[in-house]
């Protein structure tokens, strides 16, 4: 082998290029602590926090679909059987939860390159009102 050396040089920086997606995502910013702090009048949210991380899209997509389809705007929650309006607007991002809308939900969705639909149709929240 006559260019054994920028062989094991073309393989170390091949190795370092294909693992860096490993390496930043371990290093990287943690973005499942938003910092959501609940209004004072409120103990919970609709659902546990990792129900909501992870099935909070299908969740969005229920609840379209028994307001829209099925005229049934109330939701019972599984947690604790509170009833909740359905409404992204006035029970999500207008609660004080997630009304901002750079530090939470485009911060996730960013991160996590999905770039859902809602904001077509919703107004996206601004902080302040």
């Amino acid at each position: 082998m006559y260019n054994a050396k920028a062989v094991i040089i073309g393989m170390v920086i091949f190795v370092a290029v294909f693992s860096s997606p490993f390496w930043l995502g371990w290093i990287g910013q943690d973005y499942t602590k938003t910092g959501v702090v609940l209004p004072q009048n409120e103990k919970t949210c609709i659902e546990d926090t990792e129900f909501m991380r992870a099935q909070h899209m299908r969740l969005l997509n229920e609840w379209r679909d028994k307001a829209l389809r099925e005229e049934n705007r109330v939701y019972v929650s599984a947690l604790n059987g509170r009833k909740w309006n359905i409404s992204l607007q006035n029970t999500c991002t207008s609660s004080g939860c997630h009304s901002n809308y750079t530090e939470f939900c485009e911060k996730c969705h960013v991160a996590n390159s999905v770039y859902p639909y809602c904001w077509t149709c919703h107004i996206i929240p601004t902080e302040g009102k």
